[in-house]
């Protein structure tokens, strides 16, 4: 039998994607984007309490006293306040104080303005000026900078843990970590416990997730729309970022866009590279859409006119049924070595560069666990599925040294009956034929 028959036989026979499934049934209910009293609405501030409960369980469960968070993914998570993520995301000068009981403190980047944005919040118990210890801002005071940040953060801290001085921080410089040491602080991964936290989703959540697949959804479709020769693979690029942030979104975290001849090897980024007749374009839309909300899919068009080549639907194919077939193993319970172990078998001649995961976890960004191949020489992971997880199933078929790749990737709620696929966006059905 045929690698390209193989694929085709496993697409006749899978259920989970017919439009009638119960698959489909969390896209289908995507909440109103205009919400009032008429309708089911997010209950914004059960989202925050149950996000901060998680993560305060999770440091109760260290004997953690607090957390100290310079991500603002965790800041967001913790409190559900933001400011300048992006910028954020490479300047320490925003942090919280999360202790393991009772409200956190916010240390708010240094413009009296910003304060104002954390107005109303349950969730922040008192807001400080952030002194932050980039070079930057400090450059030849940085060691008096540093101590300045460590004597009040430890003031900060003896308020809300009392006599505990150990916490957890999830990412900090040397120096304010030297700083906060020197006064008998004790610092502890802070990453484990957030990413814990962070793996199952309380359902404001689920709602929140939804509404961002459905924007990248849009997204998609207007892209899908576009494409057509001539255009370059940025224009084609924007018109997802420009739906994202139409609707709410908030920003992209890679520009995975190729076509024809760079759709091999995987991994590189959109260009000015000009779309031409009989291309293929994959694409990974790493969007982090409304409330924050990452929608991780990735799909595959043909740029016709004219039909795509039997190479181009074997490719398609097989990736098809890769997603299919893992998507098929999900349920609660079942744990990520049976998952390794059961996973489809990528035929040998595309062996060498196949997706480094079959599996990963998504919430606010991509996040643990990340799931790969049994005896790719990677370290694995344990753990065990559950129910409130949302997982992204990966496939990267493509040759290597060929002519084309072919990228998919679907996102899914794990609940007690199954996989629920969170995206309404059809597969290319002209590379299904």
């Amino acid at each position: 039998m045929s690698e390209f028959q193989s694929g085709k036989d496993a697409l006749a026979a899978f259920s989970v994607r017919t439009p009638d499934s119960k698959a489909y049934i969390s896209a289908k209910k995507t909440p109103s984007m205009k919400l009032d009293d008429t309708c089911s609405q997010i209950d914004m501030r059960a989202l925050r309490a149950y996000r901060l409960r998680r993560l305060q369980s999770e440091l109760r469960a260290r004997d953690y006293g607090a957390a100290l968070l310079f991500d603002p993914i965790n800041v967001r998570y913790a409190t559900g306040s933001r400011n300048m993520t992006v910028w954020l995301l490479h300047n320490p000068a925003r942090y919280c104080l999360v202790p393991a009981d009772g409200i956190p403190v916010l240390f708010e980047y240094g413009n009296k303005n910003c304060r104002r944005l954390t107005d109303g919040l349950e969730t922040i118990g008192e807001v400080r000026t952030a002194i932050g210890c980039q070079y930057f801002y400090a450059a030849e005071h940085m060691a008096d900078v540093c101590r300045a940040f460590a004597l009040d953060l430890a003031d900060a801290l003896k308020g809300v843990a009392g006599a505990s001085k150990r916490i957890a921080v999830d990412k900090i410089d040397p120096a304010p970590a030297r700083a906060l040491e020197a006064l008998g602080i004790e610092l502890f991964d802070g990453q484990e416990p957030c990413e814990q936290a962070r793996a199952i989703k309380g359902p404001e959540e689920i709602a929140c997730m939804t509404v961002a697949v459905a924007a990248c959804d849009v997204g998609m479709a207007r892209m899908r729309e576009a494409l057509q020769p001539g255009i370059t693979e940025n224009r084609l690029w924007a018109e997802l970022h420009h739906a994202n942030i139409a609707l709410g979104g908030e920003w992209i975290e890679t520009r995975l866009l190729s076509s024809g001849g760079r759709t091999n090897p995987w991994f590189q980024e959109s260009s000015e590279r000009m779309i031409r007749p009989g291309d293929l374009v994959s694409f990974d839309t790493d969007l982090i859409g409304p409330y924050g909300y990452c929608a991780d899919l990735s799909r595959t068009f043909y740029c016709g006119p004219g039909r795509s080549t039997g190479e181009q639907r074997t490719l398609y194919g097989l990736a098809y049924e890769q997603l299919c077939s893992n998507l098929e193993l999900l349920r609660p319970d079942i744990s990520f070595d049976e998952l390794r172990e059961r996973a489809w078998q990528v035929p040998a001649r595309f062996d060498a560069q196949k997706y480094s995961s079959i599996y990963h976890g998504v919430g606010l960004c991509d996040e643990w666990p990340a799931i790969s191949y049994a005896g790719s020489g990677r370290r694995t992971q344990g753990g065990v599925v559950a129910s409130g997880m949302v997982l992204c199933v990966e496939s990267y078929i493509g040759e290597e040294n060929g002519a084309e790749g072919v990228k998919l990737e679907e996102q899914v709620l794990i609940t007690e009956q199954g996989p629920q696929i969170l995206s309404t966006f059809p597969f290319e059905q002209s590379l299904l034929e």
